[in-house]
């Protein structure tokens, strides 16, 4: 009887063992995510974070973690990335998986930008978006129209120079966003002083940037704070929300009304809009969804192109006042090339190679989105043995990635030294070029890159060309040196600084007055 019990016992040990290893093998397997900082419950590692420049801190962590870095913003996994070829990978190669964007609680449904394409998620609506800008932004053709009011425009920012060159910052905003209004909108801005449209985008893309604060952003991480009524105590994101919205749909209404207003009396001028809206009407496509649709596409030129681009322009001032010897040398190749009877204009380019790398070298040195826009993985993938769950939010970090601050690729980064680029072979410089990664991967790599990149050369060149560029000095005649530093935020801009900004000659300033004159508005 002992015996028996015993052998019970013994087959229900074994039962139970083959029960616990079957569960074992049968369990789901035990994915290894990439390495990463320890995390705590509830928070993540949102407190080791440093929520004005997070990508220094995430730059950090790649000492200990690696160069791909998992970590936790709340409860929600984020994969940040700190290599070219790993960008490419995922959001290239893989781009069906990793093209999409996370919820933007706060952007989206607070502030409005429930239309502007940089932050749809990926699907038929972004397709349709895409379709357009790319038609705009892209088509050789189309970019070529728009030579006649860049130069326009240029010299426009020339003459400014010359009146008032303590403005130089106003100056280039004005520049930039004239240029994309009259592409956007048929519109010829006046000043940035006085021109409704300008004033109107600038004013919301420039409060929304700065509304963008870590205690904002908490809402895309707990949706549910967007309910909490506005007087309470905590509530002040929700009630700026409130408040920039409404500029905000102002800022994208009125120009897009004035539009179609135009083309109903017979005098609109060539623009993305008025194109699309004519498309629409020949196709009987033209519908209330269609048209939200579209004025928001229109917006997100303003808002994306503008910011950017007068980041770059005021780095390159900005370098140049610090880097006399970088000025002097792109200056020489300008008046070897160019001379001193006309200004630079874009059929130069080709001629004029270390102004090009001046140019990589501003991309380089203050990349004008850091982080990029944060992507949104669909669905689980694996990557170099590691998995990536569905619903990762996938960042480049574009501070580090393009190498900016790879001791690897560069020894010495904190330098504006464009001659960095003749060190690095056919190979190296096609994988981390500057010039492509500043403005993203894959999918959602920016469309109005080509736009954006010969405003940039344009606004350079000419500037090089007409301008030297020092440092100012105080009341007392002391020299003032400034602090390359930049605004915490979406976008880097360059903190305030004061320059001297001279004609090189009288010639000079009469040639740019002279041709100032002779532009049409």
């Amino acid at each position: 009887m002992i015996e028996y019990a015993y052998r019970v016992d013994v087959l229900i040990v074994l039962l139970i063992l083959l029960l616990i290893s079957t569960c074992y093998l049968l369990r789901p397997p035990h994915h290894l995510l990439f390495p990463g900082p320890r995390h705590l419950p509830f928070v993540g590692n949102i407190h080791q974070i440093d929520h004005e420049y997070p990508h220094k801190t995430f730059a950090q962590w790649t000492r200990s973690h690696g160069p791909l870095v998992y970590t936790y913003l709340f409860r929600q996994p984020a994969l940040i990335i700190h290599t070219v070829q790993a960008a490419i990978d995922l959001m290239e190669k893989k781009g069906a998986i990793h093209s999409s964007r996370p919820s933007f609680v706060f952007l989206i449904e607070l502030i409005g930008l429930n239309n502007n394409p940089a932050l749809l998620p990926y699907g038929d609506r972004w397709r349709r978006h895409r379709k357009w800008l790319q038609a705009a932004l892209l088509e050789k053709n189309i970019l070529e129209s728009y030579h006649p009011i860049r130069a326009r425009e240029v010299h426009r920012l020339l003459t400014g120079l010359v009146q008032s060159p303590d403005e130089f910052a106003s100056l280039i905003t004005s520049y930039v966003g004239a240029i994309l209004t009259e592409i956007t909108y048929g519109h010829t801005a006046t000043s940035l002083e006085d021109d409704q449209f300008i004033q109107m985008a600038a004013k919301s893309s420039a409060d929304t940037i700065e509304a963008c604060t870590f205690a904002s952003t908490l809402v895309d991480f707990f949706p549910s704070l967007k309910h909490i009524p506005t007087w309470m105590p905590g509530s002040s994101f929700k009630r700026n929300a409130l408040r920039i919205r409404q500029q905000v749909k102002i800022a994208e209404t009125t120009p897009y009304t004035w539009v179609k207003e135009q083309i109903a009396c017979g005098s609109a001028r060539p623009s993305f809009v008025s194109s699309i809206l004519d498309k629409m009407t020949r196709d009987g496509e033209l519908s209330e969804d269609n048209e939200r649709n579209l004025s928001g596409a229109a917006a997100s030129i303003y808002n994306a192109g503008t910011d950017t681009s007068v980041t770059s322009i005021q780095t390159f001032v900005l370098a140049m006042v610090l880097y006399p010897e970088v000025f002097k040398k792109a200056q020489m190749e300008i008046d070897k090339v160019v001379g001193n009877s006309r200004l630079p204009d874009l059929a130069d380019r080709g001629s004029l190679p270390y102004l090009d790398q001046v140019l990589l070298e501003v991309y380089r040195w203050n990349p004008p989105v850091p982080l990029g826009i944060p992507h949104l993985s669909t669905r689980d993938d694996v990557y170099l043995g590691c998995h990536i769950p569905g619903g990762t939010m996938t960042m480049s970090n574009i501070w580090y990635v393009h190498m900016t601050r790879d001791p690897e690729i560069y020894s010495d980064p904190e330098a504006f030294r464009p001659e960095r680029f003749d060190e690095l072979d056919a190979e190296t410089m096609e994988l981390y070029n500057p010039g492509k990664i500043v403005f993203g991967f894959g999918r959602r790599i920016c469309p109005g890159r080509y736009l954006a990149d010969s405003s940039i050369w344009l606004a350079m060149a000419t500037i090089l060309a007409s301008f030297n560029i020092a440092k100012a000095k105080d009341d007392k005649g002391n020299v003032i040196t400034p602090t390359p530093a930049f605004l915490p935020g979406l976008v880097n801009h360059p903190k305030l600084f004061r320059c001297h900004i001279s004609p090189r000659s009288q010639e000079m300033r009469t040639l740019i007055l002279d041709q100032g004159m002779t532009i049409a508005v």
